[in-house]
């Protein structure tokens, strides 16, 4: 069988900047979660950062893909540069994945550690923009597919791919 690694906070853990949850109660999360597939993650929480903590962005509108090559930073509000944790994080997500076999994750939009395909400006303003966060980033570039919380059915697709009996090894 199959295990999916998923954000931590999409299954009612509150591991958030703000010390909250963002519980996603979507069918087909329930089914994995019934079946036994999913394994809980937090980037963050596993890199030490605490909860709650200061909110953090990708700073310049820049990826998460330019934070792990070392053209970007992820701050704090004041400035404080939080990268360290982020790539660490990241690193500790990939590793539980392949010890796991895991080849596909679900994690949270919007996160400047797990968002898929938005993450937020750099500035704070609540505005967002195309982009993956560190997590995702790192995790695509070890070989797993990244889907939202948003993307559940195509996840839940190449689940039944991978499970076909003619993709078995």
């Amino acid at each position: 069988m199959q295990h999916i690694l998923v954000s931590a906070c999409l299954l009612g853990e509150a591991v958030r900047y703000n010390g909250s949850d963002r519980r996603c109660d979507e069918p087909i999360l329930l089914r994995w979660l019934a079946e036994g597939r999913v394994v809980p993650f937090c980037p963050e929480v596993a890199a030490g950062a605490p909860v709650p903590r200061p909110p953090s962005e990708i700073a310049g509108a820049k990826s998460g893909a330019d934070v792990l090559v070392g053209r970007a930073r992820v701050v704090e509000p004041d400035g404080n540069d939080v990268t360290g944790l982020f790539i660490q994080g990241a690193e500790l997500t990939l590793a539980r994945a392949h010890e796991r076999g895991i080849r596909i994750a679900v994690l949270k939009e919007g996160s400047p550690s797990c968002g898929s395909d938005l993450i937020y400006d750099g500035n704070f303003s609540g505005r967002r923009l195309p982009g993956a966060g560190v997590t995702a980033a790192r995790m695509r570039q070890g070989g797993i597919a990244v889907f939202s919380e948003n993307r559940l059915a195509e996840a839940d697709a190449l689940l039944s791919l991978l499970e076909a009996p003619s993709n078995q090894s």
